[in-house]
């Protein structure tokens, strides 16, 4: 892990040089491997973490986005997820508690040529952390968003964290959490969330599907990756894992096919009477009733009803990408206005100081 330089030039001789040799390492990328993306620092997780799976993922399919690595910056947070930068052959940065993507914004904001990632956890992003996730969302800031939920705080030994269900015994709720869990795709839906997926550790195809898409997207694209942490809160995705009752609960979204599921199909998502959606037998319905999937959708009522498919228990959990459409980004936005800023009259320091929101203090 490295730390970045935010002071690169915007023009002269200087900029043009290290243009020229961005251009020439972007040209090179092809060439990368999985092994060029992982670093020389032990891997430092619990034996049979599903951190690992995803590390191992994301490791294998970057060098098929055609990025070089020294225009990557990863920025994590707090919790066993954030240390992934450490693991990442890129730029990197292991923050503070709930503010990687405050401090991503920044980052994209100022720098729109690298590409930016956030690793966060669902305590560190759905916690401390919650105001910052969202306005990053809302904003469409231009960076990929990792959220490992594995449903329990991991780092400090099994306290119950905002995604855990009613009634979790842990160490901080020794008669059970009172508390109703987030559902992290609903509430980045909710933020108008441009990009929305979900994926299994486990499911290293679909994993990586999703993955791909995310970092392909221009905007914020935040992706929910159920992880299991086997010392703290060991099968808590076991009824979507096991052969026996994954099919049976997991409802797979593929944009332009018909959402049906469960062994032969003999589940499906139609609409209900008051325009939501519920679950019905495929074989009471009409095949014109059945739900097609479409994550382009400008109104995110759709994919925020999927969403809202699943309980708390894990049935009926759709997995894949919920919404992908496109809008300004933050920083194209920002770059216009300080465009236009630069453009127009210069401004008049001294009449803005004595303009008329002044006043006078009395001695």
């Amino acid at each position: 892990m490295s730390t970045i330089d935010l002071g690169m030039p915007a023009d002269g001789p200087i900029a043009d040089a290290i243009s020229a040799s961005v251009t020439a390492q972007g040209e090179k990328q092809t060439a990368l491997k999985a092994k060029d993306f992982k670093t020389d620092q032990e891997v430092r997780w619990c034996p049979g973490c599903g951190d690992y799976v995803i590390l191992n993922a994301v490791q294998s399919f970057l060098p098929s986005l055609g990025i070089a690595r020294e225009d990557m910056v990863i920025v994590s947070g707090i919790g066993c997820s954030s240390r992934f930068p450490y693991y990442m052959n890129t730029y990197g940065m292991h923050s503070i508690h709930g503010r990687a993507p405050a401090i991503a914004t920044g980052l994209a904001a100022s720098r729109p040529d690298l590409s930016v990632w956030v690793v966060t956890g669902d305590g560190d992003a759905l916690s401390i952390g919650g105001n910052h996730l969202i306005h990053a969302l809302r904003r469409n800031v231009n960076m990929t968003i990792l959220l490992f939920n594995n449903r329990i705080y991991g780092l400090t030994k099994g306290q119950y964290s905002p995604t855990s269900e009613v009634g979790k015994v842990t160490k901080s709720t020794p008669m059970g959490s009172l508390d109703h869990p987030f559902n992290p795709v609903s509430l980045a839906l909710g933020a108008d969330a441009t990009f929305v997926g979900r994926a299994m550790d486990s499911d290293r195809k679909g994993l990586t599907d999703v993955l791909r898409q995310a970092a392909e997207h221009q905007g914020t694209a935040l992706v929910e990756i159920y992880q299991n942490c086997n010392i703290f809160n060991d099968g808590a995705f076991d009824l979507l894992k096991d052969p026996a009752t994954g099919p049976q609960w997991t409802i797979p979204l593929e944009h332009g096919k018909p959402l049906v599921f469960g062994p032969e199909g003999a589940s499906c998502v139609v609409r209900d009477e008051f325009g939501g959606l519920r679950i019905a037998e495929t074989s009471q319905v009409d095949a014109t009733e059945i739900v097609v999937h479409d994550a382009t959708r400008e109104d995110p009522s759709y994919a925020f009803a999927l969403s809202r498919l699943s309980s708390q228990d894990l049935r009926y959990t759709p997995m894949g990408v919920f919404r992908a459409v496109q809008k300004p980004t933050y920083e194209a936005m920002m770059a216009e206005q300080l465009h236009a800023a630069g453009t127009g009259s210069p401004a008049d320091l001294d009449a803005l100081l004595a303009g008329g929101d002044t006043w006078t203090v009395q001695g």
